[in-house]
């Protein structure tokens, strides 16, 4: 057995990653001190080179934007999972020296509601996803566990067409709507989930806003209702604050990130996630 054993997070831009901070206090957390995690700013058309240089210490790499897709194109073999949504966020190393590619961006949508009380306690039918990339197709697979049926995508322009066959391939009913369209006909769906970048959503946060002070969609949110911001950094969004006014529970993405962070820890080092103490520290990060 290797004496070290190294691990990375690549994409670009990668500065603001907390994952090194979650991986690292994980490998303290669970006494693997030959451990060591850091972060490289990698683009799309580097990946190949990068990982093609790694020696055999590599263990795993955890893949952010614009790396996900890219992934799939150096592994030599990739999971069904990661196939379905056309997108990997993990790649482990194999014994032949190759990679494997994985999707634990699943497993954090699916935890993160899951712990906000999504599944037998609140059963979801509906959502509306914002956004319609490589995030919301591994939301779109959460979501599909979690039994929804119907899905609205709220998106700039044009929804990808191939999000939406995802959503038919799930069975789930898909429509679409642009920006602010029609904000009362999906604002009240039992799951909201952004999937945009920082800011990305702040127009609609503030016709979500306009239109419940003009009385045009009820102040309370619907019973139950969660909402999901994928975005972990200076938080809350104006997204989560707009749907906070309604009542509704709203579930940060670091939530989103430390269940993704764990479930990528037990691949690479085939031992269970301390997760407790990966969420102390990721919330800690967050909150101060």
């Amino acid at each position: 057995m290797l004496s070290h054993s190294r691990a990375a997070v690549l994409g670009s831009p990668i500065a603001h990653s907390l994952s090194p901070l979650l991986h690292r206090a994980a490998y303290a957390e669970a006494g693997l001190s030959e451990w060591t995690y850091d972060a490289y700013d990698v683009r799309r058309d580097g990946l190949a080179e990068f990982v093609e240089g790694l020696g055999p210490q590599w263990r795993g790499l955890s893949l952010t934007m614009p790396l996900k897709e890219e992934a799939l194109l150096v592994a030599a073999q990739s999971t069904p999972l990661a196939l379905q949504v056309g997108a990997a966020n993990t790649l482990t190393r194999r014994a032949d020296g190759g990679w494997d590619a994985d999707n634990t961006d699943v497993e954090g949508v699916r935890a993160a509601l899951a712990d906000a009380g999504v599944g037998e306690g609140r059963p979801a039918r509906t959502a509306a996803v914002l956004g319609s990339g490589a995030t919301a197709r591994s939301v779109l697979a959460a979501l599909a566990m979690l039994h929804v049926r119907d899905v609205t995508f709220v998106v700039r322009d044009v929804a990808r067409e191939s999000t939406l066959a995802q959503a038919r391939d799930h069975g789930m009913t898909a429509r679409v709507v642009r920006g602010t369209d029609d904000l009362a006909g999906w604002a009240d769906a039992d799951i909201l989930v952004s999937t945009t970048p920082a800011g990305a959503s702040d127009l609609i946060a503030q016709a979500l806003g306009s239109v419940i002070d003009a009385g045009a969609l009820a102040h309370d949110a619907p019973t139950g209702q969660v909402a999901l911001d994928v975005v972990y950094a200076d938080w809350p969004t104006s997204f989560a604050r707009a749907v906070a006014t309604r009542g509704c529970t709203v579930v940060g993405g670091i939530e989103m990130l430390v269940h993704q962070a764990a479930a990528q820890f037990e691949l690479m080092t085939g031992r269970p996630a301390p997760l407790a103490q990966m969420q102390r520290v990721g919330r800690s990060a967050v909150s101060g």
